[in-house]
């Protein structure tokens, strides 16, 4: 691919290497192999199930635990709300159906009605003077555009949620809060929001405005950060035919690469134990204790996990003269409890090269991510996959990386009981206190082709392999059963009006 010496500063201005440039348009021109799922992760076959009984146990193990580690809550929530309203620009437009129906019938139950009402009356105008005379343009118009409220351009973590006797609360502040009650190292609260530059400021005015009354209310210390997805991680865009696309100045058009760019933003975090949950997937207080409980069961699960990996390493490291019963054990750790299947021919290996094997697999990052019933919501599957080594291995996997044109490949995914909805409790060092180098983990062969226009022109995208499938592919992985309630994810404004996102006593 030959690109101009204008092209090369803009390339070098954004951060990315020539031979990553050269790899995303191989990518483009062969696209992504689909992944080799050997069969869906079920209970007693991939995914752990903790009993009732053991649940205070594992709450009580984590809380000693806490007092030992450097606790944070990730979260990414640069995603603008335009989506979530996408049914009212539409009415906008003239295209009115029951959903915009149930949003003016039930206008009084949002938590914004009353700045949807300010806002209105600040320019004259009459919030249910418009209700009343079914003036639905005038009332949408100030809650979507810049006109009032701006709630279509928003991200979602800066829109008011949730309704409360002292007032509504943006998800912004429903993670401070959940955060609170399992991210608390000794009364200190590390919360990071990942941002889009645009709206940072806004973030962070939000949260010196209300963080001294959390902290009283509280009683805990907020340490609240921020950070950009990076430009290095944008990903350049082609035409039809595979050429770079260019903007109307003759420029090259990179793009974000989707949620799978923030694998370089959760390397940057310097902690023990990273809780990773989506800005829009909160609930208020009255419903939270059972996420709260489920948190500690996964970090629980996590923590023992480490552990043994730990134990086993100790064991297998220094000299190559290693007994046979340490390399079982090894073995047998990382089939029972780290679902990792060796290669076909294994037992032929020499000792060597099984010792090898075991100390490659067991020196990764850790991660225990929740896997709720499906009930018809999106999300990543749990399947047991093989890897590029032969081994197999459990992955979290969207259905784009899955033939499904292949009969038995989509047979095994229709055979998916669960999904991940975004809940993960993520290990980032290893047994000395080393930080690992995240990105080295990741599965370059996981990313997505999508279809985008600009300009009104056709052009193909790229997003990396994404933040908890392809990014954290070789990771040891474990997947733990939770509640249906603990996914409350708010996709469209209509989500809400569900009585999971309203006041108790309704």
């Amino acid at each position: 691919m030959q690109f101009t010496e204008q092209d090369q500063d803009q390339i070098l201005a954004q951060g990315i290497s020539p031979e990553t440039i050269d790899q995303q348009i191989h990518h483009f021109v062969q696209g992504f192999p689909y992944l080799n799922v050997i069969k869906a992760a079920t209970i007693g076959d991939g995914i752990v199930r903790i009993s009732d009984d053991q649940l205070a146990n594992y709450i009580h193990r984590f809380d000693q635990a806490a007092h030992e580690r450097d606790l944070v809550k990730f979260v990414p929530a640069s995603g603008a709300a335009t989506r979530m309203f996408k049914s009212l620009f539409a009415a906008l437009d003239g295209k009115q159906d029951k959903s915009t129906d149930e949003v003016f019938t039930r206008l009084t139950d949002f938590a914004f009605y009353g700045d949807l009402k300010a806002a209105m009356a600040a320019k004259g105008a009459d919030l249910d003077a418009a209700v009343a005379a079914n003036d639905r343009t005038a009332v949408l118009r100030f809650l979507l555009t810049d006109e009032g409220l701006d709630y279509g351009s928003l991200p979602k973590g800066l829109l008011k949620f949730h309704r409360y006797l002292d007032g509504p609360r943006t998800p912004v502040e429903e993670h401070l809060v959940e955060g609170a009650a399992y991210a608390n190292s000794d009364g200190t609260v590390r919360i990071h929001f990942t941002v889009s530059p645009e709206h940072r400021s806004r973030f962070e005015a939000l949260i010196e405005h209300e963080k001294g009354d959390y902290e009283a209310w509280l009683g805990v210390n907020f340490d609240i950060s921020f950070s950009e997805q990076k430009k290095s991680t944008d990903t350049i865009s082609v035409d039809m035919t595979n050429e770079p696309f260019r903007n109307t100045d003759g420029t090259l058009l990179f793009r974000p690469a989707g949620h799978g760019a923030l694998i370089e933003n959760l390397n940057d975090i310097d902690a023990d134990l990273v809780f990773i949950k989506n800005i829009d997937n909160v609930v208020p207080d009255a419903i939270k204790e059972t996420t709260v409980t489920y948190k500690k069961v996964l970090a629980t699960v996590l923590l023992d996990a480490q552990q043994q990996i730990a134990r086993l390493q100790s064991l297998l490291e220094g000299s190559d003269e290693v007994s046979d019963g340490y390399l079982s054990e090894a073995d047998e750790l990382l089939r029972r409890t780290l679902f990792t299947l060796p290669p076909d021919g294994f037992e032929t290996l020499a000792k060597a090269e099984k010792l090898a094997y075991f100390r490659q697999k067991l020196n990764r990052p850790v991660r225990a991510c929740g896997m709720v019933q499906n009930v018809g919501e999106p999300g990543g599957g749990p399947f047991w996959a093989r890897n590029q080594d032969g081994s197999v291995s459990l992955q979290v996997v969207e259905s784009a990386q899955i033939d499904l044109t292949n009969p038995a490949q989509k047979a095994i995914f229709d055979e998916a009981t669960h999904f991940n909805p975004v809940d993960l409790v993520c290990g980032l060092k290893d047994h000395h206190g080393r930080k690992y180098d995240l990105p080295a983990f990741r599965d370059p062969q996981t990313g997505f082709i999508t279809a985008k226009s600009k300009d009104g022109k056709d052009l193909k995208a790229q997003e990396l392999p994404g933040l908890w499938n392809g990014a954290m592919a070789d990771w040891n992985t474990i997947f733990v059963e939770v509640p249906l309630i603990t996914f409350n994810p708010v996709k469209t404004v209509n989500d809400l009006l569900r009585k999971e996102h309203q006041p108790e006593e309704e």
